[in-house]
């Protein structure tokens, strides 16, 4: 019974770095990151909704296009 036990925390620890690998990776988290950063960099001040930084996040990209396939 530990055996199985152990292994399924096991695939459980394999399944959440995949799906944090995958959100990384499909950025996201995005809003996270920023949330993370602006407690640090700007404390104090209130950060941007989500929807004022995906917005925000998607005008920059539209002005500065770079190596994106979409």
């Amino acid at each position: 019974m530990a055996a199985a036990a152990q292994a399924l925390d096991a695939l459980r620890r394999g399944w959440r770095g995949f799906v944090w690998f995958y959100k990384g990776v499909m950025g996201e988290n995005a809003y996270q990151a920023y949330l993370d950063h602006h407690r640090v960099a700007h404390p104090g001040t209130l950060p941007m909704s989500e929807r004022e930084f995906w917005r925000d996040k998607m005008d920059r990209q539209d002005r500065n296009p770079q190596g994106r396939c979409c």
